[in-house]
């Protein structure tokens, strides 16, 4: 079965907002997990504008599960993320002000970069998963890294299967079928939801992992949050 982390940081949008601590970053991490997900995600960024990176401490005690720390390796989210230990880190090429993630890694550009932080990482026994756009050479560029894992970003798959482009998964089940093959882990994730994800699971070989934070928030505010993550868990199982 695939394994759903939930990504939690609309919840600290929603509570940054405001001020104050409602809602509850922390409780919201312990009741997913309660109500079946295995892991739970955070996107810490430079500016906090909704993860902070007192959430990072402080959701520590509380993730059973996976704790996935995903974002960009500059050398507070790194010395921050080495201390803290968490079940996986993965690495994202965000810029500052970036809104969202909305692209992989060059990992042939980069590669003696990403060696040098991935060595890091593993000495201190943090799975690394590093963040790749559907491309056959970033794939095996990202073999190169050391890295344990892949995450495949799925925002062009998701836009394409909404107009009815089912093809779209093509790239992303050659990609994953090359991983498998050559000893690479595949996480997936970027505007995965209930309308897509069997699908991509059902074309994905071999999907260890999703990460799904707006859609799921959002089809929270209809659905409840327990129901949508029996429904996420239900598709991927």
């Amino acid at each position: 079965m695939t394994k759903l982390s939930v990504n939690i940081n609309k919840i600290a949008t929603l509570r940054n907002s405001r001020g104050g601590n409602t809602p509850n970053v922390v409780r919201f991490a312990e009741d997913v997990q309660r109500f079946g997900a295995e892991g739970v995600t955070i996107h810490p960024r430079p500016d906090e504008r909704h993860i902070t990176y007192q959430d990072i401490y402080d959701l520590k005690p509380v993730v059973y599960t996976e704790y996935n720390i995903e974002g960009n390796p500059i050398k507070k989210f790194m010395d921050i993320v080495l201390e803290i230990k968490p079940t996986q880190v993965t690495l994202v090429p965000d810029a500052e002000d970036a809104i969202t993630s909305n692209a992989g890694w060059d990992t042939i550009k980069h590669k003696d970069f990403l060696i040098d932080i991935i060595k890091e990482f593993q000495a201190k026994g943090i799975r690394t998963s590093i963040f790749v756009d559907p491309d056959l050479r970033q794939i095996e560029g990202a073999k190169a890294t050391g890295t344990d894992r892949i995450e495949l970003y799925t925002e062009s798959f998701a836009h394409e299967y909404s107009l009815g482009n089912e093809s779209a998964i093509l790239p992303y089940s050659k990609c994953a079928e090359l991983a498998n093959s050559i000893g690479l882990g595949v996480n997936a994730g970027h505007d995965l939801s209930l309308d897509n994800i069997k699908f991509f699971k059902d074309n994905i070989p071999g999907l260890l992992e999703v990460s799904i934070g707006h859609a799921l928030i959002s089809e929270s505010l209809y659905l409840g949050i327990e129901n949508v993550v029996q429904m996420y868990l239900h598709k991927l199982s």
